[in-house]
């Protein structure tokens, strides 16, 4: 199970300023991580025993930023494998102020496969993932029913699956896909609200811009 193709991309001035200002305080390689031969240690990562959040492509980071203001209380792994997006992120995070986040760059489902332990997440967003939209590309698209068995089991009892998308068909299938989890129930049968601490991001407001609706998922392990 791969969920990306590996992007490099070169960084402008303000992403390579942050990269280099803040990389040793925030920042984790995958590759070195995975070669070290051990599963990460969220307490001594972050320097605190905190609930582990773990963000699934944080993009450019700006609502990573804000999501980790709004929720102080939890250690927040950001997985993203666009560089100039893992500099931009730091940018963000420096201008915040928030010390609640590390960034990994890697394959998500490789770090939940690897690297993190078995019921030791709180929650996992994937919001807005790459919806793939042609028939040729959904083999691509990252949440099938194989994912989400791998996410209910890196989740603690209670622990949360959040997830968004602004491409119904997409919808449809994360709804079809986390469904039969045995491990996961949908407290609302349905759609859900949109979480407080989630920001519009750029990716939501485009959507909304062009007349598609924002759906939500939330779905519980057991």
């Amino acid at each position: 199970m791969v969920s990306f193709t590996p992007r490099g991309g070169r960084m402008n001035q303000v992403q390579r300023k942050a990269f280099d200002t803040y990389a040793e305080r925030w920042y984790l390689e995958g590759d070195d991580v995975a070669a070290a031969g051990q599963q990460l240690d969220a307490a001594a990562l972050f320097g605190r025993k905190a609930p582990l959040v773990i963000e699934i492509g944080s993009g450019m980071g700006e609502s990573t930023a804000a999501m980790a203001a709004a929720r102080p209380d939890i250690n927040l792994l950001a997985v993203e494998v666009y560089k100039p997006g893992v500099a931009q992120t730091m940018h963000h995070l420096a201008k915040t102020g928030v010390e609640n986040v590390r960034i990994l760059r890697a394959d998500a489902a490789a770090v939940l496969t690897q690297l993190v332990p078995e019921q030791s997440v709180d929650e996992v967003w994937l919001f807005f993932p790459d919806p793939w939209p042609k028939t040729r590309h959904h083999k691509r698209r990252l949440v099938t029913e194989d994912f989400a068995e791998l996410v209910a089991s890196r989740l603690r009892k209670g622990g949360v699956f959040r997830l968004a998308t602004d491409w119904e068909p997409y919808a449809e299938q994360m709804l079809a896909a986390c469904t039969p989890v045995k491990a996961l129930r949908n407290p609302h049968a349905g759609w859900a609200p949109r979480p407080e601490f989630r920001p519009r991001t750029r990716f939501e407001r485009r959507g909304l811009n062009e007349g598609r609706q924002i759906w939500d998922l939330e779905f519980i392990r057991r």
